[in-house]
């Protein structure tokens, strides 16, 4: 095991199985595992409903009907728009990522936490891709959808996905120059390509299996 408590990122493409193969490293290695649970802890720092943050997850467009809802705490329009605009949900976000990876021993899913996190040391940043068929069938899977919807909505959520990303980021989102590794996972399956990171990780940081 690792002679120390080191911060993994994993970013990936829909289907291609990067969320679970995150939650696998986080298993094995006896760490955190933050995807969606990054914005109840966002919400809880910022004050604010958890359901603001999930309307942006990774969207990368303005919360265009949170300025029509009617919010009896706040009587400053102005400033309510302010406190919620895009670029404030994204730091409170940043803020959670930050203050969570401070002592180490975490995963993280997406969220551009290879960025948040770009000045912290003991890092590893990991790109997960696949296959389109074996990502289609995923999603098939997932969505009980065709071919045809499948295929639409891998589309929309890497067009959002990667826009959200390259405007926080100024960076090409699964560009490799962007990550410490990027992976295949339909060369070795999700437990040969879990075993393949962990080697990885394991000869970066010279620790022991």
């Amino acid at each position: 095991m690792l002679n120390k408590r080191i911060i993994i990122n994993v970013g990936r493409q829909l289907g291609s199985g990067g969320g679970m193969i995150a939650k696998m490293l986080a298993n094995d290695f006896h760490y955190t595992l933050y995807d969606k649970e990054i914005l109840n802890l966002a919400a809880k720092e910022s004050g604010f409903s958890e359901k603001f943050f999930e309307q942006n997850d990774e969207k990368g467009r303005l919360l265009k009907s949170l300025f029509h809802m009617h919010a009896p705490h706040i009587s400053d329009n102005n400033f309510y728009r302010s406190r919620f605009s895009e670029e404030s949900l994204f730091q409170f976000q940043s803020d959670a990522i930050r203050k969570v990876a401070k002592d180490g021993g975490c995963v993280f899913v997406g969220r551009c936490a290879d960025y948040v996190l770009r000045d912290f040391e003991d890092v590893v940043n990991i790109f997960i891709t696949a296959n389109i068929e074996d990502r289609i069938k995923m999603v098939r899977e997932r969505h009980q959808c065709d071919e045809e919807a499948a295929q639409k909505i891998i589309n929309q959520k890497e067009n959002a996905r990667s826009s959200y990303y390259n405007f926080y980021t100024g960076k090409k989102w699964g560009y490799s120059d962007n990550y410490h590794l990027c992976v295949n996972s339909s060369l070795l399956g999700l437990d040969g390509t879990v075993e393949f990171i962990k080697h990885f990780i394991m000869c970066k940081y010279d620790g022991k299996e």
